[in-house]
């Protein structure tokens, strides 16, 4: 036996030995022709046939190592749950009516789903306090919703565990895609852990998840007449009434910065003040682009304003830690609420107020 023999033994002697009792046979029996029957079978469909196969247990446990949730997801039913999206039970009646029907984790999802909404909520309108409402649903969308709960799935390697099946849209209810289904695995397992441990340990696991990403949220505010809105914010906040003050050459106590006024590329660099205090600072090839930045800008200091880390108050801190539901008698936590701070403009949140003028939302 060569070098490369003798090696390729030894390695083959050191793999772990894997169970092939949980395999399917293959091919399965609805696959066979046989030529005496007297009934003609269907069609065999091996995609159906490989799609209603269960994921194996090897596979399972790995998934609940891998993301560290093995002490709590310790049965591989309970993970197989956590990956049948509700869609598959029907799917799997219809091939086999005889079987027992699998567990779904439609309850799971709609349980983690509402947490994750809690959490997400909470963490945000803490953080930042300024933030207005309609911006404030759009960042816990980002946070928690169904995409990045997809995109979170995918990253913790869950999409080959996941059962499910396509449907249409209909009149009552829309199609099911598979974002849709794999949303459904993350949402359960806050839920598990939620149920197994405590809330406050399903808030670390959306935490670590979800929450610690960066979203954008000065893009999902636009302002289509950002002075109005700066009047009305300052009026709010019963400061002075701001006023711009421009780059000119008369009033040189006024003077921020400016170059090329006479030339093809003129910068100008304009200051929002109110009082003594500068609210904002924006530039442009204009004075008025260069007004409507400031403008601009001032709003989204406040906007955006971000409360200190360490200085982060959270509601849910005040249930125990202990493993259990939160509804059992348990010493509360501490909790020492923030100042409350002025209400921001009105932002239409239900579609039928009054907007504040020249303001709006994207994304």
């Amino acid at each position: 036996m060569g070098h490369a023999s003798k090696r390729l033994v030894t390695n083959a002697s050191r793999l772990p030995s894997v169970s092939t009792s949980h395999l399917p046979k293959f091919p399965p029996r609805e696959a066979l022709f046989l030529r005496d029957q007297e009934i003609p079978q269907p069609e065999f469909e091996p995609e159906v046939w490989a799609s209603l196969q269960p994921p194996p247990p090897s596979a399972l446990s790995a998934f609940a190592s891998r993301i560290g949730l093995s002490s709590i997801l310790s049965t591989t039913e309970l993970i197989q749950q956590a990956c049948t999206h509700s869609s598959f039970v029907a799917f799997h009646q219809h091939h086999y009516p005889s079987e027992p029907a699998p567990i779904s984790n439609a309850q799971l999802a709609t349980i983690g789903n509402s947490l994750m909404g809690l959490f997400a909520t909470e963490h945000i309108n803490a953080t930042y306090p300024y933030l207005p409402t309609r911006v404030l649903k759009a960042a816990i969308t980002a946070h928690v919703g169904s995409m990045t709960c997809a995109s979170v799935a995918n990253e913790m390697g869950s999409a080959p565990l996941l059962r499910w099946h396509r449907t249409p849209n209909t009149p009552n209810r829309p199609g099911i895609l598979h974002p849709d289904a794999l949303s459904s695995i993350p949402r359960a397992i806050t839920a598990l852990i939620y149920q197994k441990r405590s809330l406050l340990s399903a808030r670390k696991f959306v935490h670590s998840y979800f929450l610690t990403r960066e979203i954008d949220l000065r893009g999902m505010i636009k302002f289509r007449d950002p002075k109005a809105a700066l009047l009305e914010m300052v009026a709010k906040f019963g400061a002075e009434r701001p006023k711009s003050r421009l780059a000119t050459v008369i009033s040189i106590f006024l003077l921020l910065r400016e170059t090329g006024r006479f030339s093809r590329a003129p910068v100008f660099v304009v200051g929002v003040f109110s009082g003594e205090d500068q609210l904002g600072e924006g530039f442009g090839s204009s004075l008025k682009m260069a007004e409507y930045r400031a403008a601009e800008d001032a709003l989204l200091r406040v906007y955006l304003t971000r409360t200190p880390s360490h200085l982060v108050q959270l509601p849910t801190s005040t249930f125990s830690q202990n493993p259990g539901d939160i509804f059992r008698m348990a010493p509360e936590g501490e909790y020492i609420p923030p100042d409350l701070v002025a209400s921001e403009i009105m932002y239409e949140s239900s579609g039928k107020g009054r907007a504040a003028p020249g303001v709006t939302l994207q994304g």
